[in-house]
């Protein structure tokens, strides 16, 4: 999957929009009022940040040299996926999945309502 794709499947999330808080890059997509991914370049890589509990994060540190710490992000819950093809296509949707759904279940009742 390449950066747009990746983009594409996190917008398909219930509740999932583009937000740049950050200026055009990168780009962040929430749910509510709560970001799940950020989609950027750096050092010439695509790459996606996902919300991720720390002992999953750490796990998946170390099952692929392409999963650092979240970059300018906290390291213990944030990963920042490398898009270089070492991750396989499925195991990135199911990150996308962790990260939506940990965020989701942080959003206020409000919030929750919406999506319902």
């Amino acid at each position: 999957m390449n950066k747009q794709e990746l983009a594409a499947y996190c917008l398909t999330k219930k509740g999932a929009r583009e937000d740049y808080p950050f200026g055009p890059d990168p780009l962040v997509i929430k749910v509510g009022s709560k970001m799940f991914a950020l989609l950027s370049d750096h050092e010439g890589f695509d790459n996606i940040a996902l919300k991720c509990d720390p002992e999953t994060a750490y796990l998946l540190r170390q099952q692929y040299s392409a999963v650092k710490p979240g970059y300018h992000l906290n390291k213990q819950h944030w990963n920042t996926v490398v898009i270089d093809g070492t991750v396989p296509d499925d195991e990135l949707r199911d990150m996308i999945d962790h990260s939506y759904a940990i965020v989701v279940r942080k959003l206020t009742r409000a919030e929750k309502e919406l999506l319902a």
